[in-house]
C-alpha cells in the first residue's frame, strides 16, 4: 500500500461513522485517506459531511436497478477513483457476491453487535430481549454471508437496567466511532 491508502466509504444515512473516519484521518500517522463516499440514497445526510470535508461523492438510487448491475456501477466508480479499501458505514444494502469477491480482504463493515451474535437488524432490541449482560459492536471483513466475515475488532459495553434499544444504541454508537477508525487503520497497515 502507498503511504496513505485510498479508502471508499459506502453509506445510506446520516454518516456518523463516516464522520468518525474523517476526523481520525487528521492524525499525522493515519495510514488512510478517504477519497470517495458513495451512497445508494441520493439525499443521505452523510453526503453533506463528505462534501464539507472536500471528499468526492457519488450518489445514485438503487431503486429499479438489478442488484448485480447496481453493484457494478458502484464498483466502477470506486475503481475510477483508485480506491484500495472499502469501508461500509451504515450502508443498508446487501451486496452481490461478485462485488464482495472483487474486494476480498479489502472491505470491512461496522456492525452493532458482538458478532457472531445478532446478525442483521434490530440488534439492540434483540440483545435486551435475550437478557444479555453485555452488548457492543464489531468490525469485520465483508464476505458473501451477511455479517459473517472474520471479526477484526470488538468493543463491549454493559447493558444497564432500564436500557431501551435507543439508549443502548446511543452508547454503542460512541464505541463504534472509537473502534472503526482504529480497525480501518490496522487493516490498511496489514495490506
Amino acid at each position: 500500500m502507498p503511504e496513505q491508502a485510498r479508502v471508499g466509504v459506502l453509506i445510506s444515512g446520516r454518516g456518523s461513522n463516516l464522520k468518525a473516519l474523517i476526523d481520525a484521518q487528521a492524525a499525522a500517522d493515519c495510514p488512510y485517506r478517504i477519497a470517495l463516499v458513495v451512497s445508494n440514497v441520493e439525499d443521505a445526510p452523510g453526503l453533506d459531511i463528505a462534501r464539507e470535508a472536500g471528499i468526492a461523492t457519488f450518489a445514485k438510487s438503487h431503486k429499479g436497478i438489478d442488484r448485480a448491475a447496481f453493484d457494478a456501477i458502484v464498483d466502477a466508480e470506486l475503481r475510477a477513483h483508485g480506491i484500495e479499501v472499502v469501508a461500509l458505514a451504515g450502508y443498508m444494502r446487501k451486496l452481490s457476491t461478485g462485488f464482495v469477491e472483487g474486494w476480498t480482504g479489502r472491505m470491512l463493515n461496522i456492525h452493532p453487535s458482538l458478532l457472531p451474535l445478532y446478525k442483521g437488524l434490530d440488534t439492540h432490541a434483540r440483545a435486551i430481549e435475550a437478557g444479555d449482560a453485555t452488548h457492543g459492536c464489531s468490525v469485520h471483513l465483508v464476505t458473501a454471508e451477511l455479517d459473517g466475515g472474520p471479526v477484526l475488532a470488538q468493543a463491549e459495553i454493559p447493558i444497564l437496567p432500564g436500557d431501551t434499544p435507543d439508549t443502548l444504541a446511543a452508547r454503542v454508537l460512541v464505541e463504534e466511532h472509537r473502534l472503526y477508525p482504529l480497525a480501518l487503520a490496522e487493516l490498511v497497515r496489514t495490506l
